[in-house]
């Protein structure tokens, strides 16, 4: 056996080990990504939908939530994909999975580019937006966010399919699809739900930042820390996964890139998924009247949860209320009777002198 055989063996065992740990490292985050995920966006949406007054940002954050949440919910099929190496669900299912998650990733996206806009229009524009901005519109306006991000989905559902790899079943992109087809969907998600939004809330939050200076510089500092996370949040999360794409695309007949396509493309995917946890905190928590409806909120979750019994101790709290009332209302009508009964005792007597005096 040459050296070079024995270098690329080696090579390949490490890269094998790389991508086992990887393979651990993505469960472990995509396992994060699902109870964080679910669970912050859950709670986004109960108070936005139902503790907040509803307003064109309550409009906003309530969708971008819910399509986060989507997207997180149905991440436990790629996590029982992932620990088995299996697709277990059916062709049915294959697609309906990949179009839900396609669904809400440019959902997710295009709303993020819409509250930039608004945002930006807000501060820019505030004669116009005090005018035009309603909650009417934005509701109009996620319609159409929704309608346009399910019409770029369906595509990639119409080309997923259950296929068998190695004896197992796995649900991906058929193995006849043509290489000018994958070309088509990977350009059409680049340039609509990364290169346009990122260009979009880049120009959107530099602008804004622009005219946060010049209104308010006490305030600029934290502002300034807002707008960059929010853009290396999206930068960072959304880029790899795009890379990767072409990379695998254009060496998909490597067998030696695979490896470290296969390692990459884990790693991508996490942090892709690791945006809908971000999206909570960057976009909502920072608010202050979200924040005060959510201390209100789980105030009277604590409330109702250290009560000793709920139902007793609503039914005697609303029994010592009426006791009281009564006790208040008894009070107040016992002067009366008692100025009736010297008006009745002083009639008698009057009654009695006339009647001795007659």
């Amino acid at each position: 056996m040459s050296a070079g055989n024995i270098t690329s063996t080696g090579d390949q065992s490490g890269l094998a080990v790389i991508a086992s740990h990887m393979k651990t490292f993505s469960m472990v985050i995509y396992c994060i990504v699902f109870i964080l995920g679910t669970l912050g966006n859950g709670l986004v949406i109960y108070v936005t939908g139902f503790r907040m007054k509803r307003t064109v940002n309550s409009v906003w954050f309530l969708n971008l939530a819910l399509a986060d949440f989507l997207f997180t919910a149905f991440l436990i099929f790629s996590i029982i994909q992932l620990s088995t190496e299996t697709w277990h669900f059916g062709i049915h299912m294959c697609k309906l999975h990949n179009f839900v998650a396609n669904v809400n990733m440019f959902a997710s996206v295009f709303l993020l580019t819409a509250i930039s806009l608004d945002r930006c229009l807000s501060i820019w524009v505030v004669v116009w937006a005090q005018n035009k901005r309603n909650v009417r519109k934005v509701q109009l306006i996620c319609l159409g966010i929704w309608i346009a991000a399910a019409g770029c989905s369906i595509p990639y559902a119409t080309f997923r399919t259950v296929s068998v790899r190695n004896g197992k079943a796995q649900c991906g992109y058929s193995g006849n699809t043509r290489p000018v087809h994958l070309l088509g969907l990977l350009i059409l998600r680049v340039v609509l739900g990364f290169l346009i939004p990122f260009l979009v809330i880049l120009v959107s939050y530099v602008a804004i930042g622009i005219r946060a200076r010049r209104l308010q510089r006490t305030r600029s500092k934290r502002s300034r820390r807002i707008i960059f996370s929010i853009i290396f949040a999206f930068f960072i999360c959304w880029l790899p996964i795009h890379i990767f794409s072409f990379i695998e695309l254009i060496h998909a007949q490597n067998e030696n890139i695979m490896e470290i396509i296969l390692i990459g493309g884990r790693l991508s995917v996490a942090l892709a998924f690791f945006n809908s946890c971000l999206n909570p905190i960057l976009y909502v928590f920072m608010c202050e009247e979200f924040q005060t409806k959510l201390q209100q909120s789980i105030c009277f979750v604590l409330e109702s949860a250290l009560a000793e019994d709920h139902l007793s101790f609503t039914s005697s709290r609303s029994l010592s209320s009426q006791f009281a009332r009564i006790t208040r209302k008894s009070d107040s009508t016992a002067p009366d009777k008692k100025a009736e009964g010297v008006t009745l005792t002083s009639t008698d007597s009057k009654a009695v002198f006339t009647d001795e005096t007659g």
